[in-house]
């Protein structure tokens, strides 16, 4: 048996999607594991206890596997074709800008066809993705595009594929190439890291704390402490090509640990959302229900927090703590 800890904010609702995506990825990684809160006294940090029936320390497992095996594909149904490229308008002129378009099919990362497919249509920026292969489970995300009938929690919008947003949180976001990076096939200027440049520069560091923050470009949303909403005063990050700080780790684990559960949904247009933690050592399977309140005789802590909006952006907020019935 291998165990490892890591700290975690019981409040931000994306780091908790993360310790579920941790849980989910170390029992296809490792086998057997189990996954609870501890040390959730007011006057102490909270941490995740992850465990699980190998040798590997269950958190290095799945970092290194995101660092260095998981390459993403989108996932198509059969005959599928991306529609054609939209030209962006410039900034500047507000007309069309050839040098700045950028064709989805260019920069989309490869398609995987199958023959069943979760969502009732295929839509470009919101296709499931899948990784693995070769001696690695294969693994097939997507749960912003559920069909099933189930809420998706998508909560990003705009120009942004799911694909490209996972590639950029593992892989991080370059620059184009320049003439002379292109002469040279070298890729363009790194940006912002991503999974991959954090585990490489500083690979104790991410395992003991995987939640640090990091300048990073778009992403799906869920750590709180990357969000931004309208003040009205003609500030856009995107516009201004900023960045804004939060977690490629969780805004990717908190993806997987979606896949199989979403949080409880309320209120106008499903925007109070709620979820729990618990204390006992739980496998995938019982965690998922533990998570929205599903299991009778546990003992947990129940937060809610409330969706904002950006745009058609939904943001994920601060939670606070509910007293239990």
């Amino acid at each position: 048996m291998a165990e490892h800890s890591i700290p975690v904010d019981l409040f931000n609702p994306g780091q908790v999607f993360a310790c579920l995506g941790f849980l989910e990825a170390a029992d296809v990684l490792c086998g057997e594991a189990q996954g609870g809160f501890h040390d959730w006294d007011n006057n102490s940090v909270a941490t995740f206890h992850l465990s699980t029936g190998g040798n590997e320390n269950p958190v290095e497992a799945v970092l290194e596997f995101l660092a260095t095996e998981a390459e993403i594909r989108r996932v198509t149904p059969r005959g599928y074709v991306d529609p054609p490229p939209k030209k962006k308008k410039s900034a500047s002129t507000g007309t069309n800008d050839e040098d700045d378009a950028v064709s989805e099919t260019e920069t989309a990362n490869p398609s995987k066809p199958t023959e069943t497919f979760m969502a009732q249509k295929a839509d470009k920026m919101t296709l499931p993705i899948r990784f693995g292969g070769v001696n690695r489970p294969v693994i097939e995300l997507g749960h912003w595009a559920d069909g099933s009938g189930r809420e998706t929690f998508k909560l990003y919008s705009g120009n942004r594929s799911a694909d490209k947003i996972a590639h950029d949180m593992l892989n991080g976001v370059r620059a184009k190439p320049t003439p002379r990076q292109k002469q040279k096939a070298q890729p363009g200027t790194l940006q912002t890291k991503g999974i991959k440049q954090l585990f490489d520069e500083d690979q104790n560091g991410l395992i003991s704390d995987p939640f640090r923050v990091a300048p990073m470009g778009g992403s799906f949303n869920f750590d709180p402490r990357g969000a931004w909403t309208a003040i009205d005063a003609g500030y856009s990050p995107n516009t201004q090509k900023h960045t804004v700080t939060a977690s490629p780790v969780v805004e990717f684990l908190a993806a997987w640990g979606l896949q199989n559960t979403r949080p409880l949904m309320s209120g106008n247009k499903g925007r109070k959302v709620r979820y729990a933690v618990w204390k006992e050592m739980l496998p995938p399977m019982l965690a998922r229900a533990a998570f929205i309140r599903a299991i009778p005789g546990l003992t947990i802590k129940c937060f809610r927090f409330t969706l904002a909006l950006s745009g058609k952006n939904k943001i994920v907020t601060f939670a606070k703590q509910e007293n239990l019935p």
